[in-house]
């Protein structure tokens, strides 16, 4: 789409006159990207909407940061700057549920919840259990790869995907397995833009592989001695996976570390799973709990403190009971609380906090080098004080980061969309 602007000034009339005064307005407060103001807020109402006010963004030098349901909106560094949000609230239909082939597609700006709602009349669902569900939008949650404990039975987010269209920061519109793009030929679209936080272009529509509902649910806790005793049970429900929905490991400096386990299936067919499961985690020497359990929530408890550091952690399944000893050790010298909400897969969030911020700050240098020895990662999604400040969001990329800045000068090469949130500053 070519647009010409020969005056910056001109970029707010020209952006209104796409999408409709109505869906402009001045950015308040409650805007703020990491501290950083933006100047106005767009709502576009359809993908060419989106591509519109991109190209021009791109003719004016605007920087452009999308935003969903501005759940994640804190992950990820600070923007370098920010003139526009990007809005894909109005995006936010089911475009099409071709339920007999069990696929369906949908707009960015679609809740987790409203689409799993829609997809429930023919018993079907998007088998993610993301954050922040009822708020979560589709583009946000690909945007953060944002999958949650089901991805032990379902795979990830990438592995759900089949299909994305995107608005590039010219203005192009790019379809995967559709229209090919000079620029992005050769690209997975689908698996590039999951994780990429908004730095490539905006997602407006996805489509996904479904699942069906599930007959019967149910949920069983186990408590555990010590992180040896952690392994040797993990290791037995590895070995019946797929009994399994899903795997969450629970553990905090308040007490013992526990196994949460959601198990599916056909209502004449759980109870038997449900035995045998328990049976192993009994036989490995685990404790059952008989009590409530709300473990989704759990780790969105994780968030919101002020004086809390929250991240994502990434390592191999068989290093969890290993590194919650590095956590206790850690934390246990540097007098600061913690919790760890994580995934057998070897994905979770480690929570960190304490009035005193320097020794937050320094347990999360160190158990970031720990991981790092062992080829996993750590993340900063939400900082505290200063702390944000000083840590970069993400750890460094020595040996990937130049392929990495090879795509986004490919993707964005006036660096207009989200810049500097990203790995190395991109």
């Amino acid at each position: 789409m070519m647009v010409d602007i020969s005056n910056s000034r001109d970029c707010r009339s020209t952006i209104e006159r796409l999408v409709g005064q109505a869906h402009v307005r001045d950015a308040a407060a409650k805007d703020l990207v990491e501290g950083v103001q933006p100047r106005w807020v767009v709502e576009a109402g359809s993908a060419a909407e989106v591509a519109g006010v991109l190209a021009v963004a791109d003719a004016g030098a605007l920087r452009v940061i999308p935003r969903g349901g501005g759940t994640k909106l804190g992950w990820g560094n600070p923007p370098r700057a920010a003139d526009i949000i990007l809005s894909t609230k109005r995006l936010d239909r089911v475009l099409e549920h071709a339920f007999g082939d069990m696929t369906a597609s949908v707009q960015a700006g679609c809740t987790v919840a409203a689409f799993n709602r829609h997809l429930s009349a023919h018993d079907q669902r998007l088998a993610i259990d993301p954050l922040w569900p009822a708020n979560a939008t589709i583009g946000g949650i690909l945007a953060t790869n944002d999958s949650g404990a089901l991805r032990a039975n379902f795979g990830a987010l990438r592995d759900q995907l089949i299909g994305v269209t995107v608005a590039l920061a010219d203005g192009t519109i790019a379809k995967s397995g559709g229209k090919v793009v000079k620029n992005v030929a050769g690209f997975d679209l689908p698996k590039l833009f999951t994780g990429s936080f908004g730095t490539l272009g905006v997602i407006v529509e996805a489509t996904f592989r479904l699942y069906a509902c599930p007959k019967a649910t149910r949920v069983a806790r186990f408590t555990v001695q010590n992180d040896d005793q952690l392994g040797r049970v993990l290791t037995a429900l590895n070995a019946r996976s797929s009994l399994t929905a899903s795997v969450q490991i629970e553990a905090s400096s308040d007490g013992v570390a526990a196994i949460v386990l959601g198990i599916e299936g056909l209502a004449d067919a759980i109870e038997g799973k449900l035995r045998e499961i328990v049976r192993a985690a009994l036989d490995a020497h685990a404790t059952r709990e008989d009590r409530r359990i709300d473990s989704e929530a759990s780790a969105e408890r994780l968030f919101g403190a002020g004086d809390t550091c929250v991240c994502k952690v990434s390592l191999s399944p068989t290093q969890w009971p290993g590194f919650l000893t590095a956590v206790r050790d850690v934390a246990t010298s540097a007098a600061v609380r913690w919790k760890v909400v994580g995934q057998a897969m070897g994905v979770g969030l480690l929570s960190l906090g304490g009035s005193d911020l320097e020794r937050v700050y320094d347990s999360l240098l160190l158990l970031r080098a720990y991981l790092e020895k062992s080829q996993g990662s750590l993340v900063v999604l939400q900082g505290a004080g200063d702390v944000a400040r000083r840590i970069d969001a993400w750890p460094q990329a020595h040996a990937a980061l130049p392929l990495m800045r090879r795509v986004k000068a490919q993707f964005d090469p006036k660096t207009i969309l989200s810049p500097g949130r990203f790995i190395g500053g991109i």
